[in-house]
């Protein structure tokens, strides 16, 4: 199983909560992760797949555990 992890980065550096759509499909983002990546900028953040609703097109998910990377950077 490949495990996907993601960056502020490759989110476009998102500043609000809420629901965005990228390349892999749609990302829930809380202001909890928001606080996450505003004091560890570096963090990468596990992706979960959530439970796709009727109306939903494509993959849906959600931010899960992160890692901090080297604090000293």
């Amino acid at each position: 199983m490949r495990v996907n992890k993601i960056n502020w980065d490759k989110v476009d550096r998102v500043t609000e909560p809420g629901r965005y759509r990228y390349f892999f499909g749609y990302l829930t983002v809380t202001s909890e992760d928001i606080e996450v990546w505003t004091r560890y900028p570096n963090a990468t953040f596990t992706l979960i797949t959530q439970m796709a609703d009727e109306q939903s097109i494509g993959e849906e998910y959600r931010l899960g555990a992160f890692d901090i990377g080297d604090p000293q950077r």
